[in-house]
């Protein structure tokens, strides 16, 4: 081709299928079940696999015995992974594992492994950092300003505490895989965010080359940020096939381990001091925090959030060291805690001048990112009139007579969300039909029927007549899906290749209707002559032209600049929530919950919105349920389970309404993920409409009802 195909998007008015509310693809496999995720994988003469793991939250590995297991019954595989002398720093920590013929019999010698313990010294508990000793490391403070000044002259300074704690994934597919490893070779059937990747993280493992191992995922179970490595279970898979002389063996986690050892959401504590004007103008920040990540302390939460050019701040960070499982990534990591320290501690400020929280975010937007400036502005309004917040939101303290108090609390968020590297191939047969193909992954999110629409749009055919195959490793390289960065990714890798091959198709069918390929363009199924739509192929008939080859082409997107205005990064969300609080019982409900939110072009608005509800439901169940509840004495996690670890249901989550901010100006951006950001705001909203309805805050998360309770005792007090 002698110049570069113009790649951009279609003007908003001229698109036939981008911007449509196309049902997901996959819904009707996954709601009559014929969806089949990696657990359920079923392969001839497959093994089932058991953990022995540790009961002790910190301990030293003295002896283990696995004669007794070896004897049982249908055993074909013991695998040790912790022998003598291994010191382990959680409870759940993986000692020993079994592959037999069947599940039971996998568990039943697994019990029968014996292993020796010397207990030690642990710590579960972060909240009190008197009592954490040398577990606790500080990171040093970060100023900027004359802090103290700031505080010394302000017409008034708020002062709160504020707890968030640690919550764990509970993907409802465990962690695992079948993994069938025959000589120099292996197969895996996964549950991953990160096809790709996943032989050549894998392969130093097992010591064959990443393309020996064959990787497949159709459907996945839940990730949320959980599920980009093999990690161990994996390895240990592996080498349980091995020394079953290649049989394929299956290994997820149960449930109770899931919990305590697959990955968690940090905590953080934090005291906060804001000093402002009475106008509402904030000019001082001093935070110190505290919190932990695991046996690895983990980091700060960026503070102040969104707001952070306030000129004189403070703070310090110290994170302590659990013998608890670790953290991992968890649906924008580190930004539901930022935005709760941060939204709750300018509420309460809000509160502490008599203003209306709205106008005090309203005047401090000037401290955000620039760019995000008229966003908030506008998303800020579009929030305040979908919530009614003028006619339902009341000063503190002003709630009315009865028991049941109603309050409404505004957050904010923001996210990156540029895509990641992607590779895709689009193949168009001389039969008319259409392959395109990219190793990515759906997590539910609609990835399939984004591609889907992209290909569709690029080459003027209606969705029905592009088939798409994801999920293999053996297919175009693509990203992680992680840090929202899957559908710009795929979007622009799609939309190079579709429109590659389409340019080529074009030249193919030029000669038949006596115009030059660029005159060309392709519409409802056609190829016709531009502004001339009855000199025209139909579909099929200008694929024939192409013979008995077919064309294959490729897109590439090198995950910084696509060169098309494809897609770019930056969104900006405000959400409102509208609750109940029921002070004789302390039980909160959601009355409506309203979230605008932008990000970019949006190419299916049933999707994206789908995407804003789930992150909702989610975040509602992290404000009212869910918290890791440890036990001191025995390092223990007590609610590791579905029965006490509570989650959101459909009662729980009341009205949601959703505004996707698609003006003109976010269009034109190209296209931004969008799975992490509305997740953000939701535990400071509704934390915020708790302080607002019962006139005092509640200042650890969750809003269960004994917190609820005690907050308004030690009130009363």
């Amino acid at each position: 081709m002698a110049n570069t195909p113009d790649y951009s998007w279609p003007p908003k008015e001229q698109r036939k299928v981008i911007g449509q509310p196309v049902k997901r693809l996959d819904g009707p496999v996954k709601a009559t079940g014929r969806a089949k995720y990696a657990s359920d994988t079923k392969i001839s003469g497959m093994l089932h696999g058991a953990y022995v793991s540790c009961p002790h939250a910190h301990a030293k590995v003295t002896g283990v015995d696995t004669s007794e297991a070896e004897k049982m019954p249908g055993v074909k595989a013991v695998h040790v992974m912790a022998p003598a002398g291994t010191e382990i720093q959680w409870q759940g920590w993986e000692v020993a594992a079994v592959a037999a013929v069947t599940e039971m019999q996998a568990r039943d010698a697994a019990r029968k492994i014996k292993v020796a313990y010397e207990a030690m010294p642990h710590l579960v508990h972060e909240e009190d950092l008197s009592k954490a000793g040398a577990n606790a490391r500080q990171s040093g403070e970060q100023k900027a300003g004359d802090v103290d000044q700031a505080f010394q002259q302000a017409e008034a300074v708020s002062e709160g505490h504020y707890g968030f704690p640690v919550i764990t994934h509970c993907c409802l597919e465990s962690h695992g895989q079948v993994i069938q490893w025959q000589g120099e070779n292996a197969s895996a059937w996964v549950s991953t965010q990160n096809v790709t990747d996943y032989a050549s993280q894998l392969s130093p493992s097992l010591k064959i080359p990443a393309t020996n191992i064959k990787v497949q995922m159709d459907y996945v179970g839940g990730g949320f940020g959980s599920k980009f490595s093999p990690d161990a279970w994996a390895t240990v898979a592996a080498s349980l096939s091995q020394k079953a002389g290649g049989r394929p063996v299956r290994l997820f986690l149960d449930r109770k381990m899931e919990q305590t050892i697959a990955g968690n959401r940090p905590s953080v504590f934090a005291k906060i001091k804001i000093a402002g004007k009475k106008d509402g103008t904030i000019t001082g920040w001093d935070s110190a925090s505290w919190g932990s990540g695991g046996f690895q302390p983990g980091g700060p939460p960026p503070q102040p959030y969104v707001f952070v050019n306030i000129p004189n701040y403070r703070r310090t960070h110290t994170g302590v060291s659990l013998n608890v499982g670790p953290s991992r990534a968890w649906r924008a990591p580190g930004n539901q805690a930022a935005s709760y320290l941060t939204c709750c501690a300018m509420e309460d400020f809000a509160a502490k001048i008599g203003m209306d929280p709205i106008e005090v975010f309203r005047k401090n937007v000037s401290y955000t990112q620039a760019s995000l400036q008229e966003r908030y502005q506008f998303q800020l309004n579009k929030a305040v009139e979908l919530a009614e917040w003028k006619k339902l939101w009341h000063p503190r303290g002003q709630s009315g007579a009865g028991p049941v108090k109603r309050g409404l609390g505004v957050a904010v968020g923001t996210w990156g969300g540029r895509g990641h590297a992607s590779n895709c191939r689009t193949t168009i047969h001389p039969d008319g039909s259409v392959l395109v193909e990219i190793g990515t992954q759906d997590l539910g999110t609609g990835t399939r029927t984004i591609i889907t629409q992209v290909a569709a749009e690029s080459l003027g055919l209606p969705v029905s007549a592009v088939k798409l195959e994801i999920g293999r490793s053996d297919q175009p390289r693509d990203g992680a899906s992680g840090g929202s960065s899957t559908v710009g990714g795929v979007s622009t890798s799609t939309r190079k290749s579709a429109v590659n091959a389409l340019a080529k198709l074009l030249e193919a069918a030029a000669p038949a209707l006596g115009v030059q390929a660029e005159q060309l363009e392709a519409v409802d199924g056609k190829i016709q002559v531009k502004g001339s739509p009855s000199k025209s192929l139909t579909w099929k008939e200008a694929c024939r032209k192409l013979g008995t080859a077919s064309i294959a082409e490729m897109g590439s997107f090198n995950g910084r600049n696509d060169g098309a205005g494809l897609s770019s990064e930056g969104v900006a969300g405000v959400q409102i929530a509208d609750v109940s609080v029921d002070t004789e019982t302390g039980v909160v409900s959601i009355n409506r919950y309203v979230a605008v939110q932008d990000c970019g072009l949006v190419i299916n608005p049933r999707l994206a919105e789908s995407v804003v509800y789930g992150a909702i439901i989610m975040g509602i169940g992290t404000a009212l349920f869910e918290e890791r509840i440890m036990d001191q004495q025995t390092g223990h996690m007590l609610n590791a389970d579905m029965e006490f670890y509570k989650l959101a249901g459909i009662g729980d989550v009341g009205n949601i309404v959703v505004h996707m901010d698609i003006r003109p100006e976010n269009d034109g951006k190209g296209v931004i993920g969008l799975g992490e950001p509305p997740a953000i705001p939701i535990c400071a909203a509704v934390g915020n409409a708790v302080a607002n309805a019962i006139g005092v805050r509640v200042t650890h998360l969750p809003m269960t009802p004994d917190h609820v309770l005690n907050t308004l005792e030690g009130r009363n007090a």
